[in-house]
C-alpha cells in the first residue's frame, strides 16, 4: 500500500496553493500525515483544516540560507517517508530587465534549498529502507527557455539531480521522481497568461499522475499532449528551433500585477 511505503509522514515544501496544495490533499487522502511548508502561515492553517488526516504547519521562506536546517529540526521527531519539493520562484521577462537579486533568490529557492533538503532526508530514507523523494521540474528543463531563462536553468538542475539520485538510491528502497510538468493551471500561471497555453492541465491531474508514477522514475512528463510535444521538440527538431518555439510561448507571459 502507498501509505505503508511512503508514510507515515510526508513533507510538502511549497504547499500553500496549486500543485503543492494538491500534493497535500492527495497524500492526506492516501493515508499519510503531512507537514505543510510555505511562507504564508494563514494559508497553511486554512489548508490544514481541510485535510482528512493529521498535519503540521511550518511557515518558512524557502529562500533563507538555513531553510533546510529549519525543516530538519521541525521534522526531527517525525518518521518521514516521503519528501515533495514543489516550491519554485520564476522571474519573468527579458533577463536584462530582471534584477540580479530576484534571479539569485530563484536559485536559492529552486536549487540550493532542494539540494539541502534532499541531502538531509536521503540518509533518513535509506536508513528506513523505503520512501520517496519528488522534485518538481518542468518542460523548460529540456532546453533553454527565453524570458524565464533562470527558472528553466534551475529546473534543468532539478531534473538532473533527481535522475542521479534515482540511480543512487533505487537499490536501497528509495524512489526518486522528477515531475516535468507543462503548463499547469496554478494561481501564478493564471495571473501570467491571457489565455490558456496548449495542453494546460489542472493541478490535481498532474499530482495524481505523479503519485501514481512514484516508483517508476526517474522522470514523468504529465499529460499526453505534453509527452507528445516534448518528444517532438527534443527528438525531431533542431535544438535552436526548439528554443525559438519555446520563446514564442514564454514571451507571452506577463508579470503578475
Amino acid at each position: 500500500m502507498f501509505a505503508n511505503k511512503y508514510g507515515p509522514w510526508a513533507v510538502v515544501a511549497g504547499a500553500s496553493e496549486g500543485m503543492g496544495a494538491q500534493f497535500a490533499k492527495q497524500l492526506s487522502a492516501r493515508g499519510l500525515k503531512v507537514v505543510l511548508i510555505a511562507r504564508r502561515e494563514q494559508v497553511l492553517t486554512e489548508l490544514a483544516a481541510t485535510l482528512p488526516g493529521e498535519s503540521k504547519c511550518l511557515p518558512l521562506d524557502l529562500a533563507l540560507p538555513d531553510a533546510a536546517e529549519r525543516i530538519a529540526e521541525f521534522t526531527r521527531e517525525l518518521d518521514v517517508g516521503l519528501v515533495v519539493y514543489n516550491a519554485a520562484l520564476s522571474p519573468i521577462g527579458p533577463f536584462l530587465e530582471q534584477s540580479l537579486a530576484e534571479n539569485l533568490r530563484a536559485i536559492d529557492v529552486n536549487v540550493k534549498t532542494p539540494t539541502a533538503v534532499a541531502h538531509h532526508f536521503a540518509p533518513r530514507l535509506v536508513k528506513r529502507g523505503r520512501g520517496g523523494l519528488v522534485l518538481l521540474s518542468s518542460l523548460t528543463a529540456f532546453q533553454g527557455s527565453p524570458f524565464v531563462s533562470t527558472y528553466g536553468a534551475t529546473k534543468s538542475f532539478n531534473l538532473s539531480l533527481a535522475e542521479g539520485l534515482w540511480a543512487e538510491l533505487r537499490e536501497q528502497g528509495v524512489d526518486v521522481l522528477s515531475v516535468c510538468a507543462g503548463a499547469t493551471a496554478t494561481p501564478n500561471l493564471l495571473k501570467a497568461v491571457t489565455k490558456p497555453p496548449p495542453g494546460m492541465q489542472q493541478p490535481e491531474e498532474v499530482v495524481r499522475e505523479a503519485l501514481d508514477a512514484l516508483g517508476d522514475g526517474p522522470v514523468l512528463i504529465p499529460g499526453r499532449f505534453n509527452r507528445f510535444a516534448s518528444f517532438l521538440l527534443r527528438r525531431l527538431l533542431p535544438r535552436r528551433s526548439t528554443i525559438q518555439i519555446m520563446a514564442n510561448q514564454t514571451r507571452k507571459l506577463q508579470l503578475p500585477s
